[in-house]
């Protein structure tokens, strides 16, 4: 395969998919709920094109780093041995940002959603436990840098057998199916119309990732894909 031609594979079909989730997220703007509330000095309007924003940069950014670093190690060769390490904190930024930005929108547009408090409240604290089991099986079982994906950087891992401890048990695709439960957690418990739109966005918009970058990946990293887990 020509890892080269390798950069743009998938991401037609991923601006394509992120247009659609755009029109969405525009008819989403006929709900009255989702525009009521302010946070800090800024509306709700701000706060969730804020998280819109944050999140299509957060998912770009892995696609060129990784796609660059697959194409002849080319963040390697340009920054040494701190390569991933540099990487590592700008995506850590970013993705730190999601659930922070989220929050931040769902207290802005608290109480919006048809839901008596105490059960919302309640939804939310069930969803989030998925959600710190999967931190617990990362860090315990997966690692924070196969996470981030250092098997796009170190050939190493390559080798390494495919993860089925913890909640890879139930799923090799954990950290997708289960790692935004807790932004669900979030938008429910404070009973936000704007987060729960934001929050089917990004839930619909990491398994684009998933398909039109990662998955891709996989195949040239593990020769078919079946070395991975997130």
């Amino acid at each position: 395969m020509n890892v080269k031609s390798h950069l743009w594979k998938g991401q037609a079909w991923h601006a394509l998919l992120l247009l659609l989730l755009f029109a969405g997220l525009w008819l989403s703007g006929y709900i009255p709920s989702r525009h009521s509330g302010s946070l800090w000095g800024l509306s709700t309007d701000t706060w969730f094109w804020l998280c819109v924003v944050n999140a299509v940069a957060h998912q770009y950014y892995v696609w060129l780093c990784w796609r660059l670093e697959l194409d002849g190690h080319r963040l390697s060769r340009a920054l040494g041995k701190h390569a991933f390490g540099i990487y590592a904190v700008l995506f850590f930024i970013l993705i730190l940002l999601r659930p922070l930005l989220l929050l931040a929108l769902a207290v802005a547009n608290r109480g919006t959603l048809p839901t008596a408090p105490p059960w919302a409240l309640i939804i939310g604290l069930l969803l989030f436990i998925p959600s710190l089991y999967l931190g617990y099986s990362v860090k315990r079982y997966f690692s924070l840098k196969r996470a981030f994906g250092i098997d796009h950087f170190d050939p190493a891992y390559a080798s390494m057998p495919m993860v089925r401890q913890g909640i890879f048990r139930w799923s090799p695709n954990a950290m997708y199916v289960f790692g935004f439960m807790g932004l669900w957690a979030i938008a429910i418990g404070l009973a936000s119309t704007a987060a729960l739109i934001m929050t089917l966005f990004s839930h619909l918009y990491i398994w684009v990732h998933y398909f039109c970058t990662e998955k891709p990946d996989m195949a040239v990293i593990y020769g078919g894909g079946k070395g991975a887990d997130n």
